[in-house]
């Protein structure tokens, strides 16, 4: 016989379910939608929140960071939007179109919806889909992911966001910016859906700005990329005010399908950036990369489980990581194959830098293969400057503290050209720049 042992609450998870009491009745969605929430919110009181006896939270222990619940962010309206947007400045004079997210909901006066139409891509707001026939297939998740806390909690607690459908065949001319910003305090829990038909293209950026003050930063992006359609997707994840920030992705490919995606971290003192990748049709292809940078005390974590489910598929995982104090890094990947999924090609490796001997680094590839034709390999290496290169560059007469610079910006740069979107290469290399400045 088991015995389920009851867990004490923190007061932070107390808050949380004193929060979604308080906030379920004004919550978007159908009533299967409600039930949903419900059962997220028995999850949460039933287990609390993701901590280290957990394995896949084992270095990022959410509960004992999360000292307490901040109430859901207020509305606002587009003025006040509006006048946070014009300080935001992530991507500089970038040529893009722009959706916009404030305080957790969809502002469609401030997003280029009409010239996303004439491209062939329309955007709906996530709330009224929740509430529509079918709301609740929105909030459905991965086997792979299992029961996963965070996204528990973005079920029980989701404010918003956006449907984003590209019709087949549809190229989109420019990149798309779907941006989240805080214009007041509060927790911002919000999902977005990116659908593409068959054989459309799409290259999208998110980024997330404002001060949220204590509230949690709770974003799901659910990709459904059909047969022949190819997304290019990079997230930044580089607000400093924010405390945590919780990124989510789940990503379904079709046949002949391509995913390429850079995760970017440099901010937050606790960021978890997990993906989870599904291999639905044969022939496709994801590439994923990932580049992290903390100080301080900060965390910065990169999560991946890539699901090789049908054969004749190849993936691709590149991350690096640069921590200096005593900021801690975690990278947990692996790769599933499937008994039938043969002729599956895999590839992971992860590399991180050192600045201080107080920095630490969590690396855990690993690899999960029931099939018996394939190639995946692993690798991980985690060290200190090279002395050498340091010592060769000073004898040019460059200054320690710039050779230091180049060295990090050549180590990072790696995975931000390997990545190959040239429209946000030089945005994201600036990023680097401007963090390296910091003393």
């Amino acid at each position: 016989m088991n015995v389920t042992t009851p867990i004490t609450l923190t007061q932070a998870e107390t808050g949380l379910l004193d929060r979604f009491d308080a906030a379920q009745a004004g919550l978007a969605g159908s009533a299967p939608v409600a039930a949903l929430r419900a059962q997220a919110a028995a999850q949460l009181r039933a287990k609390g929140l993701p901590h280290r006896r957990v394995e896949e939270y084992k270095y990022s222990d959410l509960r004992a960071f999360l000292k307490a619940a901040a109430p859901l962010a207020a509305a606002v309206s587009e003025a006040e939007a509006k006048a946070a947007l014009a300080s935001a400045g992530l991507l500089g004079d970038l040529d893009r179109f722009r959706i916009v997210i404030a305080n957790g909901s969809f502002l469609p006066g401030l997003s280029d919806v009409a010239a996303l139409a004439a491209e062939g891509a329309s955007v709906t707001d996530f709330s009224t889909a929740l509430a529509g026939e079918g709301g609740a297939a929105l909030l459905a998740q991965p086997k792979s992911a299992g029961s996963d806390g965070v996204l528990a909690l973005n079920t029980a607690f989701v404010q918003g966001g956006v449907v984003l459908s590209v019709k087949a065949g549809a190229e989109i001319a420019k990149p798309v910016e779907l941006i989240q910003i805080a214009v007041s305090e509060g927790a911002q829990v919000t999902r977005c859906r990116v659908e593409l038909a068959e054989g459309a293209q799409l290259r999208l950026i998110e980024t997330f700005a404002g001060n949220a003050g204590a509230g949690e930063i709770n974003a799901v992006f659910d990709y459904v990329v059909a047969d022949k359609a190819k997304l290019a997707s990079t997230r930044l994840l580089t607000r400093e005010a924010a405390g945590v920030v919780l990124a989510t992705t789940l990503s379904r490919l079709g046949a002949e399908a391509e995913l390429k995606t850079l995760g970017f971290i440099a901010g937050p003192e606790f960021a978890r950036n997990q993906q989870f990748v599904a291999f639905a049709g044969e022939h496709s292809e994801a590439k994923i990369y990932g580049v992290s940078m903390a100080r301080g005390k900060a965390l910065a974590d990169q999560t991946l489980i890539v699901d090789h489910a049908v054969p004749h598929c190849n993936s691709r995982e590149f991350f690096k990581a640069v921590l200096d104090d005593e900021a801690r890094g975690v990278y947990q990947g692996r790769i599933n194959v499937a008994q039938h999924a043969q002729k599956t090609d895999g590839e992971m490796m992860t590399q991180a830098l050192l600045l201080s001997e107080g920095a630490e680094m969590a690396n855990k590839p690993e690899l999960e293969i029931f099939a018996d034709d394939v190639i995946c390999a692993h690798g991980a290496t985690c060290g200190q400057i090279d002395e050498d290169l340091l010592f060769y560059l000073r004898a040019r007469g460059i200054p320690e503290a710039e050779a230091r610079t180049l060295l990090v910006m050549a180590f990072l740069s790696e995975a931000i050209e390997e990545f190959g979107e040239d429209d946000v290469t030089d945005v994201l290399e600036q990023r680097v720049r401007d963090w390296l400045a910091v003393a």
